[in-house]
């Protein structure tokens, strides 16, 4: 069989260690799969943290303009870092299809994306996109300013911390798909809220003690959890959820809305949407971005509309 131009073929970024070691197991059965799809690809396997980056910056710059993300939202949110690092294409010229091995998977949740293999490259060879929007982010770490840029969901507060508790666990072996929930109760019982001011569009919105805040493009995060139900990925907005400081029992009474949709029905949750988005706080409010943790307050999130073309399942158009 003749063998396609670089342009035409995927290049697939591989974690191996995600899904607690699936990516590694299961890539021979994905490969099959793409082969028996027609999907022509190219595959490397990550070998350190940010080396997806590194990757979709020398896969573009080879010429490829098409790339599978096989890991979670954490490989994803690397890829979409290198998109933005490149500066060989406009970032609308390269399609990205995700096939999920992670542990939180929630990336796909928005877009309809299914978790079985043969599902989503079915979803790749109907080849239905669609342009999202992205979050640019900046933050303090180590006493410097850094700037990221967001696919899914960022957080702050419990949120963050959670994520250190969970990464923890996971380092130690323990998996299911509970370990998010105990990590968010361990966390929950274990997080001060700090005081913070939030400017959306240069408004004060709020100042207060604040105990966690998502900002996003997708609705969901945490393994399924809907933080941002009300989110919309190209209407070149930010959906944003402030939790002030809450009882217990505010939450394990109400803990079916933070699955349904209907989070802003408990009464500590503000919704609010904006392009320009700015936290402070004191004493500091640990980051995370798409499930991984980063620096710390201030922060200054500012929306780029539709600059990402991703396969998404055609029910979802």
């Amino acid at each position: 069989m003749e063998r396609l131009p670089i342009s035409e073929r995927w290049f697939a970024i591989v974690n191996p260690v995600a899904g607690m070691g699936r990516g590694l197991e299961d890539f021979p059965q994905i490969s099959k799969l793409l082969r028996d799809n027609s999907i022509p690809a190219d595959p490397v396997f990550t070998e350190h943290k940010y080396h997806a980056t590194e990757l979709t910056v020398g896969a573009i710059q080879k010429g490829y303009r098409k790339i599978i993300v096989i890991g979670g939202d954490g490989t994803l949110h690397e890829v979409v870092n290198g998109l933005f690092i490149q500066h060989e294409v406009p970032s609308t010229e390269v399609t990205l299809a995700v096939i999920s091995i992670g542990t939180g998977n929630d990336w796909i949740r928005m877009f309809g994306i299914p978790r079985n293999y043969s599902a989503a490259i079915r979803a790749m060879r109907e080849g239905y996109t669609f342009l999202q929007d992205v979050g640019e982010i900046t933050y303090e770490e180590a006493k410097y300013v850094q700037t990221r840029y967001v696919a899914n969901v960022a957080g702050g507060g419990l949120d963050a911390h959670t994520i250190k508790l969970f990464n923890h666990s996971k380092m130690k072996g323990r998996k299911g798909k509970s370990l998010y929930l105990w990590s968010l109760v361990r966390a929950f019982f274990g997080y001060k809220s700090p005081g913070v001011k939030v400017w959306i569009d240069d408004k004060l919105v709020y100042n207060d003690l604040l105990f966690s805040f998502a900002i996003g493009i997708c609705k969901f995060n945490g393994g399924g959890i809907q933080q941002l139900p009300a989110a919309v990925a190209d209407d070149g907005l930010f959906d944003v959820t402030l939790i002030r400081p809450v009882h217990w029992w505010h939450i394990v009474f109400r803990l079916k809305k933070l699955f349904n949709g209907k989070i802003y029905e408990i009464g500590h949750v503000q919704h609010l949407q904006g392009s320009h988005i700015k936290v402070e706080a004191s004493p500091e409010m640990p980051l995370e971005v798409d499930g991984e943790l980063l620096g710390h307050t201030p922060l200054n999130f500012n929306i780029l509309h539709r600059v990402v073309r991703v396969i998404v399942n055609k029910d979802f158009l």
